[in-house]
């Protein structure tokens, strides 16, 4: 099959390009801008010219972006949305339902929010890891050269969210009610894992306080709701970063941790802060020389797994997680990964599988035989393809 692959700065461009291409099928790359970046008509001029040079036989793209959807319509070629990010608010647009969408989202929870809205267009299908690529990966001198090198037993990659631009801190003139309201409802999703209560729990008139400060508005040409704007791009991302910060912290005090994060100005005791590392270059070696691999869930992440989590599988790394429900859909407990329910249970399990090498071993190698025998994006590249008419 010939098919069109949008590329932008996404993970994963790559390994999907090797994945077609290893399955026998032909793929060319076509760079999409953002609408922001780029005018919308100049925009449809250069995808319709696409079109036109290649006859895709389907369009590619992670995430999902309207202007492509409006033209595969139009031209009549099936647009398959592989969308990784979370939350996604582009994926409430009204040109969802078009009919030759095929839509798949990593969070089971968020389709069946779609399946039992009626959406036909919209599918689950988790994230994957290119084990070949991974496995290949040899260099080990190198990345001991490197400042990004490990230097204690746990390690954890990703964003604190504690970057100046989150929107949680823009809110400087909400009342004492409405931040002792939020400051509650945060303390107590953290306490549990498994259900997020954020969005269904914002009343309006706490909505329109936090809204003198962030006048945001759904699009007019979508369908989210102000709680939903609200609930996951201000309330769940700022929860995140107290959880991400207070377990880290703990950890790191604890028993020693390598940070990799985009905010080198993060310090914690016993915390060695390597700043940002390379996710597709480097990173798989922080996951491979690591004892234990932490993954601290998005809380936006209703059920779904984060692409971390296969990774540091599709490496050989140990990943203890926070529970997450569609983990028991693909992967088995203590078997496969170890998951925490709390911050005392994280502490509990981390010092235990730091004492007990042959088990986390075993338990890391039989993460990453799961992952190739279930989980490459030759895998995903399958399913996508059987959807299809």
């Amino acid at each position: 099959m010939n098919i069109l692959l949008l590329t932008w700065k996404s993970f994963g461009n790559e390994d999907m390009i090797a994945a077609f291409r290893d399955l026998g099928h032909t793929v060319k790359e076509h760079p999409i801008h953002d609408q922001k970046e780029v005018p919308e008509a100049q925009l449809r001029q250069e995808l319709s010219g696409a079109f036109g040079c290649f006859d895709p036989d389907f369009v590619f793209s992670f995430n999902y972006f309207p202007i492509v959807s409006a033209l595969c319509k139009k031209e009549g070629i099936p647009y398959i949305s592989w969308i990784y990010d979370s939350p996604y608010v582009r994926l409430y647009h009204y040109t969802v339902n078009n009919p030759t969408n095929y839509v798949f989202v990593f969070d089971s929870a968020q389709y069946a929010e779609f399946h039992n809205a009626g959406i036909q267009t919209v599918h689950y299908l988790p994230m994957a890891a290119n084990v070949e690529r991974l496995s290949a990966m040899q260099d080990e001198n190198t990345f001991e050269k490197t400042r990004w090198r490990n230097r204690h037993p746990v390690a954890f990659v990703g964003s604190l969210y504690t970057e100046k631009h989150q929107f949680y801190e823009r809110m400087k003139t909400i009342s004492p009610y409405t931040r002792g309201y939020l400051e509650g409802l945060m303390a107590a999703q953290r306490s549990v894992y498994g259900y997020n209560f954020i969005q269904e729990l914002l009343p309006r008139h706490i909505i329109e306080d936090m809204q003198k400060d962030l006048p945001m508005r759904p699009g007019a040409d979508s369908v989210e709701s102000i709680e939903y704007l609200f609930a996951q791009y201000v309330i769940n991302r700022k929860l995140t970063s107290l959880e991400r910060t207070e377990l880290l912290s703990q950890t790191a005090s604890r028993f020693g941790l390598d940070l990799y994060t985009p905010d080198s100005s993060v310090r914690f005791r016993g915390c060695t802060n390597h700043g940002p590392v390379d996710y597709y270059d480097f990173a798989p070696y922080v996951f491979r020389h690591a004892k234990i691999n932490l993954n601290i869930s998005l809380r936006s992440i209703l059920s779904g797994i984060p692409l971390r989590a296969f990774d540091i599988m599709g490496a050989g790394g140990f990943l203890m997680s926070n529970y997450q429900e569609d983990f028991l859909k693909h992967f088995v407990p203590d078997e496969d990964f170890v998951f925490y329910e709390s911050a005392k249970d994280l502490t509990d399990k981390i010092e235990y599988y730091l004492k007990h090498d042959a088990e986390r071993s075993a338990i890391a190698q039989n993460g990453l035989r799961r992952i190739s025998e279930h989980h490459t994006y030759k895998h995903r590249v399958r399913e996508m393809i059987s959807y299809l008419p």
